[in-house]
């Protein structure tokens, strides 16, 4: 058996959870040959799934009851300090001890952060890790920080751009990955101070940076990676989710409306079948926290087990494109870079 992706999926993360937490991890463990799972949960949920699995399936699904649950109401670095035998933070854990080469729960994002930090821990040199989410759009683009980190300093997006863009490679395969800086404007001047000396920053450190780009571009393909503050990316992210949301729910009323209109949908109901996919959050089904020393990958509450399947398929993609010792290996370069720099740099003698 050629297991080439270890993950530990917590079983109790999701708005449906265990049900369809088990059902995604089926789904996933059918379609990934060189996957192993370690799910995180109650026993009898946990033995309910493994009888129910093929044999095939069954030999790389590993079982670890635990007896506690995080819930979403919680405060997240408490729960995760104090319920060490919850199903999120045992998963973390497997991840921690080297058990599981990543981890993906749909459960709450505070506590997955805290699991990340605390538990997990940040890759040396790492200032602050950052969550990245896949939007889709003409070409899928990676988005980051969506929410980690609401305050931030020029250096932080530099290293979240150098992350961020690891990730495409990985992920979206993507060989030269072109980074952007949200902001509002596209010449170098615009935006805040902190806009424009990351701008600057960027432009002398970042490899593949292209320069500012604005929210109307952030489906368009115009950028690989846009960086941003946590706040502007989760305002931006939920925004889009929205915006999506009632877009598409107008149209299906508009299409619904009259015989005529419920005709013209029949004959393009594989185009929009098409776009539906396309514009599908699911399809990556989670969010990475990028910076900590072992892949964590966050899903939606109200995951559904396609999407929780894609979570886990996910993670063992970014597992496989060694992410976690490439964004090290990114770190450490960078740190000697400038301490090379600084060694270099002339002395300035007082007059």
């Amino acid at each position: 058996m050629n297991i080439t992706a270890r993950i530990s999926v917590d079983g109790l993360g999701g708005d449906f959870a265990p049900q369809v937490v088990c059902e995604g991890t089926s789904l996933a463990l059918q379609r990934d040959n060189a996957l192993q799972v370690i799910l995180t949960g109650p026993q009898d949920a946990l033995d309910a799934l493994a009888q129910s699995l093929p044999a095939e399936q069954r030999d790389r699904l590993l079982l670890h009851p635990t007896t506690e649950a995080i819930t979403m109401g919680e405060h997240p670095a408490n729960a995760v300090r104090t319920k060490k035998d919850s199903s999120l933070v045992v998963a973390a854990r497997l991840v921690k001890e080297g058990e599981a080469d990543g981890f993906f729960s749909a459960g709450s994002t505070g506590a997955c952060l805290a699991a990340g930090t605390l538990i997990v821990g940040r890759i040396p040199g790492v200032m602050r890790p950052a969550i990245g989410v896949i939007l889709p759009g003409v070409s899928p683009t990676v988005l980051l920080d969506t929410g980690a980190n609401a305050d931030v300093k020029p250096e932080y997006l530099v290293q979240f751009a150098q992350m961020g863009a690891t990730y495409a490679q990985a992920v979206l395969e993507v060989e030269k990955p072109r980074i952007a800086l949200l902001n509002i404007g596209e010449e170098d001047t615009k935006g805040s101070k902190l806009a424009q000396e990351t701008f600057q920053l960027l432009s002398d450190a970042t490899p593949g940076f292209i320069g500012n780009v604005e929210g109307r571009d952030l489906l368009t393909g115009a950028a690989d990676v846009i960086v941003a503050d946590g706040f502007t990316g989760n305002v931006t992210l939920k925004t889009l989710e929205g915006s999506s949301s009632f877009v598409l729910g107008q149209l299906k009323s508009a299409l619904m409306s009259s015989t005529t209109s419920k005709l013209a949908a029949l004959i393009l109901k594989k185009q929009f079948a098409d776009l539906k996919e396309r514009l599908n959050p699911d399809r990556y089904g989670g969010a990475p926290l990028l910076g900590v020393s072992g892949l964590v990958c966050i899903g939606h509450g109200s995951s559904s087990a396609e999407a929780i399947a894609a979570g886990i398929l996910t993670t063992a993609k970014a597992v496989r494109g060694q992410v976690v010792a490439d964004i090290a290996l990114q770190v450490a370069q960078a740190q000697e870079d400038r301490s090379r720099a600084s060694q270099d740099a002339p002395e300035v003698s007082e007059a």
